[in-house]
């Protein structure tokens, strides 16, 4: 089979002949139709994440290991599977739950995948989907995709889940609060089109491009707020016209992080889920009598992913902007992406 795999940190993706993997036990081998192209896969290329004042966290000391085929969201079809798995048909339409866990910890065991110490993430510590192959180690990861388009279907399993999961951390609001959402990548817009949903709040979408923030009114933000101002944390209270009790920050720079901390009001919950990279120095004297919960969220549970699946077959989410482009493509959509250049998700398909 054809994988595209880092074979150096930092170079770009080689394609390589692989043998095809033989499912054993609950193992399940999943034929690639769509696989997202996220901003991890940049860092994971890289070799590094920015950890700020000169510090990285290295690819190896997160957990991958070189050669690795990146791509950790998955849609497609099942191809073969193990002789221990029950309930699935050759050929089903089904997208592949990535955040895999150790298996034998007491978040596993209780089903919390995202919260095990020694994960196993197909696409950033294990091969993933930049292949017209994916060996799944446990059927229950396959989640049925029902009537959604696989494109779509695909970018579920990070870009929509990492957006429900955090929206999920918000606290309890009223149509007269503020939901402030910084950046409206794939992510972002995935939040403005899952937030009806979860909270009554109004979404104010802030963006350094207008052509994401059209993106965004168009999902059903209530307000967009280009941030390249030189007074915006000033300037964005002002134009929200009332409290901003939940941030989520889906960029995660130093420069995002202080505008959260400059627009939240007493008791609003900041949440950090993008990972550009730096540091943010706090006031700790300021938390107790500001109220504030500053939390990290980091995608969703498997049950998280079958509700999203559910809210899209019945018609709840309104689509975010997917575009398809052929899998030898991407070295240079990885780049276009670094760069900030695609509105929505970028979705490969082996050729």
């Amino acid at each position: 089979m054809n994988s595209y795999q880092i074979v150096e940190w930092g170079k770009p993706l080689q394609l390589r002949l692989l043998e095809k993997p033989v499912p054993q036990g609950d193992e399940v081998l999943v034929k690639i139709t769509a696989a997202g192209v996220c901003h991890s896969d940049v860092h994971i290329r890289a070799g590094y994440f920015d950890l700020g004042g000169g510090k990285k966290l290295t690819a190896e000391q997160f957990g991958s290991k070189l050669p690795m085929t990146l791509g950790h969201e998955m849609a497609g079809t099942v191809a073969a599977v193990g002789g221990d798995v029950k309930g699935l048909t050759i050929g089903e339409p089904v997208v592949v739950y990535p955040w895999i866990g150790c298996g034998v910890c007491s978040h596993c065991l209780d089903e919390r995948d995202t919260d095990c110490e020694a994960q196993r993430s197909l696409g950033s510590r294990r091969d993933g989907g930049f292949s017209q192959y994916v060996l799944v180690p446990k059927s229950r990861y396959i989640v049925a995709s029902h009537d959604v388009d696989l494109n779509l279907a695909a970018t579920f399993a990070c870009s929509g889940l990492t957006s429900y999961g955090a929206l999920k951390k918000m606290p309890a609001m009223t149509s007269t609060d503020r939901l402030l959402i910084i950046g409206a990548g794939g992510l972002g817009l995935a939040a403005v089109s899952i937030a009806p949903l979860v909270t009554k709040a109004e979404l104010i979408v802030a963006d350094l491009d207008d052509d994401k923030l059209q993106a965004a009114s168009a999902l059903g933000a209530h307000q967009i707020f280009n941030s390249s101002g030189s007074d915006v944390a000033a300037d964005l209270k002002r134009a929200a016209g009332g409290p901003i009790r939940g941030i989520i920050d889906f960029v995660g720079t130093r420069q995002t992080a202080e505008l959260a901390m400059a627009v939240a009001v007493k008791g609003s919950v900041i949440v950090i889920v993008g990972m550009m990279g730096g540091s943010l120095e706090i006031p700790l004297a300021m938390l107790s009598p500001r109220n504030l919960t500053i939390r990290g969220s980091h995608v969703g549970t498997l049950d998280e992913l079958k509700e999203l699946i559910r809210f899209a077959s019945d018609g709840l989410l309104q689509p975010i902007p997917v575009s398809t482009k052929p899998m030898n493509e991407i070295n240079q959509i990885i780049d276009d992406l670094e760069l900030r250049r695609f509105v929505g998700r970028v979705v490969v398909k082996p050729q």
